[in-house]
């Protein structure tokens, strides 16, 4: 539904806000900007993304899926040179961020999923 793309939107901005208070070298100068650069990121992850993990399938493979991550972090590199007021120093911050995002989603999910079961 709408409100649940919504609330996905805005809790991405603010994990955005998290992880930029957390990694040095990535960040977020307002939350506008972590609006746009979330709304940004879900626009590259669903048109760019899975280009980019159909061509690199192989080293995906022989990595156990842990190239993923370097996707995830090219990914987020790219929206960085998009978004205004919005800062990736590097290919290692945006690894950090890539990971860490990773992990908010996966506890995200299962509150959400918690609160649906209750």
């Amino acid at each position: 539904s709408m409100s649940y793309i919504i609330f996905r939107w805005v809790i991405n901005a603010i994990a955005l806000i998290v992880v930029a208070n957390v990694v040095p070298g990535f960040g977020v100068e307002t939350f506008y900007n972590a609006l746009i650069a979330a709304l940004v990121l879900g626009l590259v992850n669903a048109l760019v993304r899975p280009l980019f993990f159909i061509l690199t399938l192989p080293v995906t493979i022989l990595t156990l899926g842990l190239f993923t991550f370097v996707i995830n972090a090219l990914m987020i590199w790219l929206v960085s040179t998009i978004v205004e007021g919005f800062v990736v120093e590097g290919f290692v911050p945006a690894l950090l961020a890539a990971l860490m995002l990773w992990v908010i989603s996966l506890a995200t999910n299962w509150l959400i999923k918690q609160s649906k079961n209750s």
